[in-house]
């Protein structure tokens, strides 16, 4: 099997997108979200531009109010969230992005997931790790854990948001995300 770096066509030039962090949790502040200072290292260091950053409390009327904020944005290309996607009462980002996104991109959880069996197990399926695609922005949610972070940014995203990656990639269409069925048949 090819290594993902094997993948990427080194004469396609970069094209960094714009990239807002949310960090769900009734507990985290700017001085220890650990999860969140991961994602925005990553995104800086693979070339991206951190677009936005915030903390949000477990609250689906808050994620989905600065979720939404953030796809009526023409500046932000891509959401990643962490945390709050697990099976407690307080866990609701999965909740919040059923009230956003337009479109899911289901095999994504199922790979998060797993990717995560190979180091946590069967432990794996409480996590509710998703994605998908709301006004031409795409949404990711990650659970709370660095590792869960940096397995979802390392194993995932750091290839599919790079328009070298091959044979295909989620930059390469986002031209197209917001196109509609009527647009798509010529009219």
């Amino acid at each position: 099997m090819a290594r993902q770096t094997d993948r990427l066509d080194m004469t396609v030039p970069f094209q960094p997108v714009n990239i807002a962090v949310m960090t769900v949790s009734d507990t985290r502040t700017e001085a220890d979200d650990r999860s969140g200072d991961l994602l925005v290292s990553r995104i800086a260091e693979d070339g991206h531009v951190l677009a936005d950053r915030a903390i949000i409390t477990d609250d689906v009327p808050k994620i989905t109010a600065r979720l939404q904020s953030w796809v009526d944005d023409s500046q932000i290309d891509v959401v990643i969230t962490t945390g709050g996607t697990g099976l407690t009462g307080r866990d609701s980002t999965p909740e919040a992005f059923d009230a956003v996104v337009e479109k899911e991109i289901g095999g994504f959880g199922e790979l998060f997931r797993m990717l995560s069996f190979q180091k946590i197990g069967t432990s794996t399926v409480q996590s509710r790790a998703l994605a998908g695609v709301a006004g031409g922005t795409y949404l990711f949610a990650l659970p709370g854990s660095t590792s869960a972070c940096k397995d979802g940014w390392d194993d995932i995203l750091r290839y599919q948001l790079d328009i070298r990656h091959k044979p295909c990639n989620f930059v390469e269409i986002m031209p197209r995300l917001s196109e509609s069925a009527t647009t798509r048949r010529g009219g």
